[in-house]
């Protein structure tokens, strides 16, 4: 029972909670790297190790880190991880790092890495949170590599800097531009939606406050799921809702000196 629930753990960020394609998550990184098959490898095997140590990390510190800095404490931690992986990547793969450029070091605010960290690590032992890196980091270097490999074969002709159909046709360079990786990516999402429909589960419309940002500082977390449908408006009317608190301290303070004065009198 407990190879399976690892075993769904791991497989749950590749196919039914795919960070790309299911959750449209760290959509940047996916659209800015996928240039190129080799591109999408490096920056998807980048943000494996990061989650798979992150997750570890802050699975064990869980219980230690207060609840009110523990965003700071997250991204500090990721940050280590990422500093690591840039120098080795620096120092042993240059071209990687070249074609990476500014995307590397900002893996430490990718929005898969800081979700998985909030919604899973700091919530479960550490191997469950290994195995959920692991899963979310297949998920996501696999995306990132069919991404690389259609663009770079539409766009260029090659597959791994191999030529394939580059001396046969000519190649689509709008495929290796941005307007290139929005159709692609629109592509996969809609394939990813229709095999979810043929497998009796819907596509994704909302994902409620388990795949909220603000899970977890959210106040209206609890209560009725339409409040979290506009978050600006939840907040405005949490902050009223303080504001209204605060006065009425206020007035009590006021009023206690009043009471304390006409007791003595």
């Amino acid at each position: 029972m407990k190879k399976n629930g690892n075993l769904s753990i791991i497989t749950k960020g590749i196919i039914a909670e795919n960070p790309v394609l299911r959750l449209v998550l760290g959509t940047c990184p996916t659209l800015a790297v996928t240039t190129s098959a080799l591109n999408g490898i490096g920056m998807g095997l980048s943000a494996t190790f990061v989650l798979i140590c992150s997750g570890a990390a802050i699975s064990l510190l869980r219980n230690i880190i207060p609840q009110r800095v523990r965003i700071p404490a997250y991204i500090t931690i990721i940050a280590a991880f990422v500093t690591i992986v840039q120098m080795l990547v620096k120092a042993f793969l240059p071209a990687i790092d070249a074609a990476l450029g500014i995307f590397l070091p900002l893996i430490v605010v990718n929005c898969i890495i800081l979700a998985r960290a909030e919604m899973f690590a700091a919530k479960n032992p550490v191997i469950p949170s290994i195995l959920d890196g692991l899963g979310m980091g297949i998920g996501f270097t696999a995306t990132l590599t069919a991404m690389g490999i259609i663009r770079e074969l539409l766009g260029a002709g090659t597959i791994f800097s191999l030529p394939v159909t580059a001396n046969v046709i000519d190649p689509m360079l709008v495929m290796i531009l941005p307007p290139g990786g929005f159709f692609v990516f629109g592509i996969l999402v809609a394939v990813s939606n229709a095999i979810a429909t043929k497998k009796g589960k819907k596509p994704v419309e909302g994902l409620g406050c388990s795949g909220c940002s603000q899970n977890g500082s959210c106040p209206f977390a609890d209560m009725a799921a339409e409040q979290c449908q506009k978050p600006a408006d939840a907040e405005q009317q949490y902050g009223e809702t303080l504001k209204d608190d605060m006065t009425a301290k206020d007035e009590s303070k006021a009023d206690t000196p009043e009471k304390e004065a006409g007791e003595n009198d």
